[in-house]
């Protein structure tokens, strides 16, 4: 048995202004958008993202919540870690747009990695890794 691959989908707010965001900030092609649903590239890389824009359960009376999956609370709780070679060329891309994560800036980890991380428009969290050593 093998795993291939994994592309992670990332709950947003707005479609529209989170595929901007990676489109023009980050540098992500939109291979395919419908129905509150996008796919995203970069080389090897797929990122799905999804409208998380469900209002409904912010509603007055509680007896009888409506579930959907796709309440708004829900955007900003997903995260990804992107393997790639250059990640100081495109931390220096990203510098000046003040997307950098305050938390995690670039640096050598100890488990093997130099990595930095960006949130997007709805908080969900993008770190970009570079293997280093061995």
């Amino acid at each position: 048995m093998k795993m291939l691959e994994a592309i992670p989908a990332l709950p947003v707010t707005d479609l529209e202004s989170s595929i901007a965001f990676y489109r023009d900030s980050l540098g992500f092609s939109v291979e395919y958008e419908e129905d509150g649903f996008a796919v995203l590239s970069w080389d090897e890389v797929r990122i799905h993202l999804w409208l998380a824009n469900d209002e409904r359960w912010r509603r007055v009376d509680r007896s009888a919540p409506v579930i959907t999956g796709t309440e708004s609370f829900i955007a900003g709780t997903g995260s990804c870690h992107i393997g790639m070679d250059g990640v100081d060329e495109l931390h220096g891309r990203l510098e000046d747009l003040g997307i950098l994560h305050p938390d995690a800036p670039l640096g050598d980890r100890p488990w093997g990695v130099r990595e930095f991380a960006v949130i997007d428009p709805d908080n969900n969290l993008l770190t970009f890794y570079e293997r280093i050593g061995s």
